[in-house]
């Protein structure tokens, strides 16, 4: 099992949120990063919204960066660990400047950038930016066909009903073979569809976990999976974010010091065919110094004992 970490101060949701975070700093954030790439862990995570609505913000908050431009702040700041978001909302940025701005990413950072891409629930973000809310399935389609013809091919051409190209050059491609990893997140059947399409792996986010083991054998099944690797990347504390952001306080969410109960939760995870998890915060981290602790005693005590 693979470890990851949640980016500090990257998202103000309030079933994740917690107040140390609150006076951090750019520094602080990066060097912190630098900490768990010291430390071993296998990639950061962060999410991304551009805007968000009033009557959203006491629960969503309106505090998220750029996902790329964050994350390649953090890869400067690193060497190892891996770059990823959770999730960029793929239909509300033209796909060319989307497949540039990974590209670039994963370039300058030796081939450490993964795209995990969501199709959006927040209509009135969409509204905003001018986007078509009920086509952002099929937009999200042709936009991820794209952007691998444009990572993949010396002479990429695309013809769509939203994306056009030919005769035209793109570079630099991505440092990794076949192009950034793609991961795709959310629970519909279309959003397994897609993985099994297009996808290195899949993010459930309302799925129970007890129907894991089902859904990746539907991805599996699909006509479209030619038999590549697929990752499954699930963190215990969603499921104290309900759909819309709301608070659901399972009690199998919060963070815990009882190592037997977190390598119990994560062998759960590895049986339901979990490749990637987060160990979450216990509540009530006091400061960036007991975060730190946390990062180290993970790193000392659960790592050794999961990694594959």
């Amino acid at each position: 099992m693979k470890l990851n970490v949640g980016v500090p101060k990257s998202m103000k949701v309030a079933a994740m949120v917690q107040p140390w975070e609150d006076p951090l700093l750019g520094d602080d954030v990066g060097n912190l990063m630098g900490q768990a790439d010291s430390l071993g862990f296998n990639k950061c995570m962060l999410g991304e919204h551009f805007i968000i609505p009033q009557e959203h913000v006491a629960l969503s908050g309106d505090w998220y960066f750029h996902t790329v431009v964050a994350l390649g702040f953090i890869g400067g700041r690193t060497k190892n660990l891996r770059l990823s978001s959770s999730v960029s909302i793929l239909p509300l940025q033209n796909p060319i400047v989307q497949a540039k701005a990974w590209s670039t990413l994963d370039w300058l950072s030796g081939g450490r950038a993964e795209a995990l891409f969501g199709v959006g629930w927040l209509k009135e973000e969409f509204d905003i930016l001018g986007v078509p809310f009920n086509k952002r399935g099929r937009m999200a389609d042709e936009y991820l066909a794209a952007m691998i013809e444009l990572w993949t091919k010396e002479d990429p051409e695309f013809e769509g009903e939203y994306v056009n190209f030919k005769n035209v050059g793109f570079g630099p491609k991505p440092l990794q073979k076949g192009g950034v990893p793609i991961w795709l997140g959310g629970d519909a059947e279309a959003v397994m569809k897609r993985v099994a399409k297009f996808g290195n792996g899949w993010s459930p986010f309302r799925t129970p976990p007890e129907t894991f083991p089902d859904c990746i054998d539907f991805i599996k099944s699909q006509p479209e999976y030619d038999g590549r690797h697929l990752d499954f990347f699930f963190a215990l504390e969603m499921l104290n974010v309900g759909a819309h952001h709301e608070i659901l306080d399972d009690p199998r969410a919060p963070g815990t010091q009882d190592r037997q109960k977190i390598l119990d939760q994560i062998g759960w995870l590895k049986e339901l065919g979990i490749t990637e998890t987060i160990v979450p915060l216990p509540p009530g981290v006091a400061d960036s110094e007991a975060y730190l602790d946390r990062l180290r005693w993970v790193a000392a005590e659960i790592m050794p004992a999961v990694r594959d």
